[in-house]
């Protein structure tokens, strides 16, 4: 699988940033879509009011926003409404094959993309991530971020390189960490293949279900036995944010838009790639089959891409913009929390989630239920 790192977003496309750069706020594309409204379904903490109003000076197009909190919970809803209710939806791109087995999103039309606004790289990795299935794209690549440790500096002091997914299982952890059900299983994995306790390594377990009985039967006994650990598991945002802001958790596996906010209260909470490498997720726009906004999308997706926007979105989630040029725009809160989750080699270390078929999908959920009711 390709891999997409910061080095390979930037690497090569300082002329591209430029162009994107000197180029009008106001493109081509938002003359497709100069009025009416564009319905966004997307994760809980995406879009701010400052974004929203942002999209509308630049486009005259309103947007409403609907958040949600899990990519099951996005899924869901789409299936229920067969496809319709919303304009753009968010899900991460390796559990795209999956909308498009349901029939729920429609190709992109690239013709009305601006494509040289999403990074090179970006755009061509997002083909073998899930983006593209028999030839078609069906989803625009717009950020990427990663769930990794948390963890209170004053209390649990972390270093990189010997900074582990092994440190939340730790005895002296007992009823202090925090973790999401199926993806803390994979973490989990992670570690435990370091140290050769695995019949085979992780990523086979996403290729066959035979494969994956025999990785995750190790894996569940293991979180089983260190279920102390864990005093609370989240998974949305909120959850996992209130699992340190208020329930006595000094370590977790969380996102690091999760980090990045309690940081911003004045916690002492740091956010750090391990050993084995953080996971790593990019996600994107679709646009649902039943969407009614067609052209209001499609310029909701171009003014994304521009680095003013990307930047936004950088500073407000700590989650980074696959937008050319936005990077360089972040805040100085924003570059340094990238530079202190991601140190020397960690970005050549990035774990990204495989393509997550629903057959895995469905395993997967298997295992954490099971995990969480022992």
């Amino acid at each position: 699988m390709s891999l997409v790192t910061r080095r390979t977003f930037t690497k090569g496309i300082t002329s591209l940033a430029g162009a994107s750069l000197a180029a009008p706020f106001i493109s081509r594309a938002y003359a497709q879509g100069s009025s009416g409204t564009v319905n966004i379904f997307a994760w809980a903490g995406y879009i701010n009011d400052e974004m929203l109003a942002a999209f509308e000076k630049a486009t005259g197009i309103k947007a409403n926003f609907t958040p949600y909190g899990t990519n099951d919970e996005l899924l869901n809803q789409l299936r229920a409404n067969n496809g319709g209710g919303f304009d753009i939806i968010w899900p991460t791109v390796d559990r795209v094959p999956n909308y498009v087995e349901f029939d729920l999103v429609q190709p992109i039309d690239e013709s009305k993309v601006e494509v040289d606004r999403c990074l090179p790289s970006a755009w061509k990795n997002s083909e073998n991530l899930g983006a593209v299935i028999d030839g078609k794209r069906y989803q625009v690549p717009t950020d990427w971020g990663t769930e990794a440790i948390s963890y209170d500096k004053d209390q649990v002091p972390l270093e990189y390189g010997s900074a582990s997914y092994g440190d939340i299982w730790k005895p002296e952890m007992q009823g202090k960490a925090t973790v999401r059900g199926h993806s803390a299983l994979v973490g989990l994995g992670l570690w435990l293949e370091g140290e050769g306790k695995l019949p085979m390594p992780m990523i086979e377990a996403f290729k066959s279900e035979e494969n994956m009985v025999k990785i995750y039967d190790v894996i569940l006994a293991e979180a089983i036995a260190r279920k102390a650990n864990i005093a609370q598991f989240w998974s949305n945002e909120n959850e996992a944010q209130g699992a340190f802001r208020v329930n006595g958790c000094v370590v977790g596996q969380t996102w690091d838009s999760t980090a990045a906010a309690l940081a911003k209260e004045g916690l002492p909470i740091g956010f750090i790639a391990p050993k084995e490498g953080a996971l790593t997720w990019m996600e994107g726009v679709c646009i649902p089959k039943g969407a009614e906004n067609i052209e209001q999308a499609y310029a909701f997706i171009n003014w994304f891409l521009t680095p003013e926007a990307g930047a936004m979105y950088t500073n407000t989630t700590s989650i980074n913009s696959t937008a050319v040029g936005a990077a360089e725009l972040t805040s100085d809160d924003a570059k340094a929390f990238f530079a202190a989750a991601y140190p020397d080699d960690a970005l050549d270390k990035l774990w990204w989630w495989p393509i997550q078929e629903s057959w895995f999908v469905a395993k997967r959920n298997e295992y954490q239920d099971r995990f969480l009711s022992a």
